[in-house]
Order: structure tokens, then C-alpha cells, then sequence
């Protein structure tokens, strides 16, 4: 067994409370048993300074990336809206030359639509919907691997969504910030099957949820939803150093800095070869 924020270290001790293995420098020592510091309420000695110094140089408090991302997707509804939009039907000029389709847009070269199309939404409740669920989801996701690994994997899980709709319907067009959120739920899993249960342990069963309601009803992104959640979940790998580290309290280093640009790069790149093979 192995400590679950050092996973170099070999130890014979596990919490009390969730069963991982905890070092001697993550043991708290409390009145029934030895607990990790996630269920101990409070950590010690270097790890409680080490923990301070992280989040106050690097996760932040407060969830600050997610409420920008949420702004910036209220905005460009409303800008929307100030272009001729309805609450049920958008349309104008921001729309039109951010939406993802292949037919006029990605065959003409205008790649900047993999991204740009995660921050338009097609009607209110399909903005409301999304925003809900980025709240709720993105927040302990945020504050537990902090904001440039939340974002980077956020951007990463959008281009992914998009190479995924553009597989599974070429012909569509496709907008809406679901696919970056999926990725969300995807790096969750892979933290929860890391024991730091960001969730509470129930990001799998949300997955499953809402893929069924994914094939279930018509209209949504197939191709968006499961491309989102494999990139998110490769991201997290990456950054955890496929497993070798933890996706939380491990440095990610060189090496899972650039598989998560591996995984953006490879979401580009499937879209491209997908483009060239309609239009060739």
C-alpha cells in the first residue's frame, strides 16, 4: 500500500475513516484512530504548511474560474440577444461566426470555432441548464485541483466535445458549453478513483445519468458529450501522471504539462483529418 498523496511511499498505516494509505507525514493522529487529512478536518507540521502556501499561490478560494467561465457565457448570450436573438432562438452575426459546422466554416479554415462554440448556447434554458450543472459540478472540481489545471482541462474537454460532434454529426451545428463540462465530470471520475472524492463519490453515477439522458433525448451532441468526457478524464491522467502521482496533491512536472497539450493537440488534429475526409 502506498501513501494516496505520495504514492512513492510505501506505508502500513490507513485512514481510519476512508481506508487510503496515509505517510507518516499525512498521519493525523485523532482521538479514534489515525485519518488522512481530508477527514481529519484540519492537517499538521509540513503538510499544513505546504497545503496553505498551495492554495494560496496556486488553487485560489472561491471557485474564481468557474464564475468567470459562467460570466462569459451569460455575456455572450446577451450579446446575442442585442444582435437580434430570442430567448428561444438564436441567431446574428457572434452566433453565426462561432458556431461549430464543417459545411462553410471549418472547410473554409475558420478553426477558431472548435473553441468559440462552447461559449454559445442555442436558447435560455439550454444557458441555464449548462450553468447549473458548471456550477455545481465545476466549483469542488476547481477547488480541489486549482484554477490553471481546471481551466486548462476545461479548455482541453471544449476542443475535444467539438472533434467528437464533428465525428458523430458532421453535417449538425453544434454549440454549448456541455462537452467542457462532461470533461469536467470525466477529470472527477479520475480523481474519485484516486479517493479524493470530489463529488462525494458519486461522479460516476452522474456520468451515467447523463449519458442515458444524452441517447435519450434527440437534439443533444452524442459525439459532444463523450468526446468532453474523454478528454477531461485524459487530461486528469495526464496531469496525475497516468496514476504515477496524485491528480491533486502530485506536481504534475514537464511531462503532464505536455500530455495535457497532447490531448488539446490530438482533439485539433482528429478534427482536421475528419474535415479533410468530408471535404476531400
Amino acid at each position: 500500500m502506498y501513501c494516496y498523496r505520495h504514492p512513492k511511499r510505501e506505508t502500513g498505516v490507513s485512514c481510519s475513516e476512508c481506508g487510503r494509505g496515509i505517510c507518516p507525514d499525512c498521519m493525523v493522529f485523532a482521538p479514534v484512530g489515525i485519518r488522512c487529512p481530508d477527514h481529519a478536518g484540519r492537517v499538521q507540521g509540513a503538510s499544513r504548511v505546504t497545503q496553505g502556501v498551495r492554495r494560496a499561490s496556486y488553487e485560489g478560494q472561491g471557485a474564481l474560474v468557474t464564475k468567470i467561465l459562467i460570466g462569459i457565457n451569460v455575456l455572450v448570450f446577451l450579446v446575442n440577444l442585442a444582435q437580434g436573438s430570442s430567448l428561444t432562438q438564436v441567431s446574428g452575426s457572434l452566433f453565426e461566426k462561432g458556431a461549430l459546422f464543417v459545411p462553410g466554416g471549418l472547410d473554409q479554415g475558420e478553426w477558431w470555432r472548435l473553441i468559440t462554440a462552447a461559449f454559445l448556447h442555442a436558447s435560455l434554458i439550454h444557458l441555464g441548464m449548462n450553468m447549473l450543472v458548471l456550477w455545481f459540478v465545476g466549483t469542488p472540481v476547481e477547488q480541489a485541483v486549482g484554477r490553471g489545471r481546471f481551466l486548462a482541462i476545461y479548455i482541453v474537454s471544449g476542443l475535444a466535445g467539438s472533434a467528437g460532434a464533428i465525428i458523430f454529426s458532421p453535417n449538425a451545428v453544434t454549440v454549448g458549453a456541455s462537452g467542457a463540462i462532461f470533461g469536467i465530470l470525466g477529470a472527477a471520475l479520475v480523481l474519485e478513483a484516486q479517493r479524493s472524492y470530489v463529488l462525494g463519490g458519486q461522479a460516476l453515477g452522474l456520468i451515467a445519468v447523463n449519458l442515458v439522458l444524452t441517447f435519450a433525448i434527440p437534439n443533444i451532441s452524442v459525439g459532444g458529450h463523450v468526446g468532453g468526457l474523454i478528454g477531461g478524464a485524459l487530461s486528469m491522467l495526464a496531469f496525475s501522471r497516468l496514476g504515477r502521482t496524485h491528480g491533486i496533491y502530485g506536481r504534475p512536472g514537464l511531462l503532464g504539462i505536455a500530455g495535457v497539450i497532447a490531448v488539446g493537440v490530438a482533439s485539433v488534429l482528429v478534427a482536421y483529418f475528419r474535415v479533410q475526409g468530408l471535404t476531400a
